[in-house]
């Protein structure tokens, strides 16, 4: 049996780990294709020609919840600390650099905000409790602004909700309820973000270095700059199965023959499709999928078969899914000093700081340094995103979609009361991502296909774009998830899968909840 993942992603990097350790495949019968020349999808981190250095996001972990993912990274070795695994490594770090945020939100004053309360009203609560306690049939495709008030959108809540995870009043009330109920027990301590952690390095470098270095012990085949461009299904008895899969690399066209028995696994969709980076004086590039051709495939094979999904419902609108983030590389510690001084938390403990009144809804966080491998001691990175980039900035005038990186970093020091000349040495990287929150679009239950459709043999998917019962996207656990329930069920794995944590279901949990929503 070969297994062939389309996309080199964490969900293919995850699906091919678990084919290997519970399904006992040999990983020289695994390839993994990928079109871009680097894997590990959206979780990425570089250092660029100049020496700054890049990353589209970072993702936050929680040891309350990833399940799956601790389970996958309990048996990858640590590249750094011989006899540990990256699980060991993680929780180890994290317990030496606990997150406890002084500084959660910023006003226009340059003031802290006092986020010791949610700033509810009764009517904004029961509005609250009534979409958390709908059912996902009742809600529908329907928006977060089709359940709760104008006024909702400007509680201490919101702010911080928002910006800690990315949602927007017109994304989804589905995928807003699953979150409140999966981080249920986060919504006490939202405002010192206390449940938050994060990998010792950037998640490129702490993730998915180790485990393809790993997977690459086991023999399994890299294939980057190639990209799948069709797969060919036969119909038996009811049920498809892929029988080869048309290749791309290097301009060169060629086909794979499928071998009874053999598996697909197909990352269809990315939130970082179409990204593209700017530079301190260029604004990123516009793209869009007609550029990258990123979500052809999943388009072409779900033509006609409802049951692999419906891409049109989260690739369609880019005003609603996009938004820019921003990695600044300073090399002196001067902006570091400072925002330290203001926020009362050292790099790495603070989380997000976000400026609640800014125009363009900007928010920055200072990891632990170094952030990245082989990072120089007189380099520091912090990073940063705006949700609304479309918007005319606060200090400089023009949208930050059409800003380079000098006029991002004005904006940042005028949201802080800042001398521009804190910046004088560093760079600012822009990067725009327009389907960054595609995920989050307003969808019916059948746009997502199951990651083995009822009608598959031998084809499953593998992203953010399935069906998770009760689990949340715009996760690593999200993906990492789905290929091991993919794997489990191509392959009949016994082995059970890590169930979800169901926080809201506590009662501890349910009444420190109730005790901070009437705050």
């Amino acid at each position: 049996m070969r297994a062939y993942f389309i996309g080199g992603g964490i969900g293919s990097l995850a699906g091919a780990a678990f084919l290997i350790r519970d399904g006992g495949v040999a990983g020289d019968n695994i390839t993994i294709y990928e079109q871009l020349p680097l894997l590990g999808g959206s979780l990425d981190g570089a250092r660029l020609a100049d020496g700054s250095y890049s990353l589209r996001g970072g993702r936050m972990l929680t040891t309350d919840h990833y399940e799956c993912t601790w389970d996958l990274l309990a048996s990858i070795p640590s590249l750094q600390h011989p006899g540990l695994t990256v699980r060991d490594e993680t929780v180890n770090f994290n317990l030496e650099h606990k997150a406890h945020s002084r500084a959660r939100l910023v006003d226009r004053n340059c003031s802290k905000v006092d986020v010791t309360t949610m700033g509810f009203s009764m009517h904004e609560r029961m509005e609250l409790l009534r979409l958390t306690e709908a059912s996902e049939g009742r809600l529908g495709n329907s928006r977060i602004t089709d359940w709760l008030s104008p006024t909702f959108f400007e509680t201490n809540f919101w702010y911080m909700w928002q910006t800690t995870f990315a949602f927007q009043p017109w994304h989804s009330a589905v995928e807003l309820k699953r979150y409140l109920h999966r981080f249920m027990n986060e919504f006490p301590r939202i405002e010192t973000l206390g449940g938050v952690k994060r990998t010792v390095y950037n998640q490129y470098d702490a993730i998915v270095r180790p485990l393809t270095t790993w997977l690459e012990k086991q023999g399994v085949h890299f294939l980057d700059n190639t990209r799948v461009t069709d797969m060919e299904f036969v119909g038996t008895d009811g049920k498809l199965s892929v029988t080869s899969l048309a290749l791309e690399g290097s301009g060169n066209p060629s086909t794979i023959s499928l071998g009874t028995g053999d598996l697909v696994f197909f990352q269809n969709g990315s939130m970082t499709d179409a990204s593209s980076l700017g530079s301190m004086t260029e604004p990123p590039e516009r793209l869009t999928k007609a550029d990258s051709k990123g979500w052809e495939l999943w388009e072409n094979i779900a033509a006609g078969r409802p049951e692999f999904g419906n891409p049109a419902a989260f690739n369609c609108s880019i005003p609603e899914s996009y938004w820019e983030s921003f990695t600044v590389t300073c090399r002196d510690r001067s902006f570091f000093d400072q925002i330290n001084a203001f926020t009362g938390n050292d790099a790495g403990t603070g989380g997000l700081v976000t400026f609640k009144d800014s125009r363009w809804l900007m928010s920055i966080v200072l990891y632990h340094q170094p952030h990245f491998l082989h990072q120089p001691d007189d380099v520091h990175v912090f990073w940063g995103y705006a949700l609304h980039p479309d918007r005319v900035g606060d200090f400089v005038a023009k949208p930050m979609s059409d800003c380079g990186g000098s006029e991002i970093l004005r904006e940042l020091c005028g949201h802080l009361n800042f001398d521009p000349a804190v910046f004088e040495t560093a760079s600012c990287i822009p990067c725009r991502m327009p389907y960054i929150t595609s995920m989050f679009m307003p969808r019916n239950k059948s746009d997502r296909p199951l990651p083995v459709p009822a009608t598959s043999r031998n084809l499953a998917f593998i992203s953010q774009f399935v069906e998770i019962p009760d689990d949340v996207v715009f996760t690593v656990e999200y993906s990492v998830r789905a290929a091991q329930i993919a794997v489990y069920q191509l392959m009949k794995i016994a082995r059970p899968i890590p169930p979800i944590t169901r926080h809201d279901r506590s009662i501890p949990v349910l009444i420190d909840t109730l005790e901070t929503a009437f705050a």
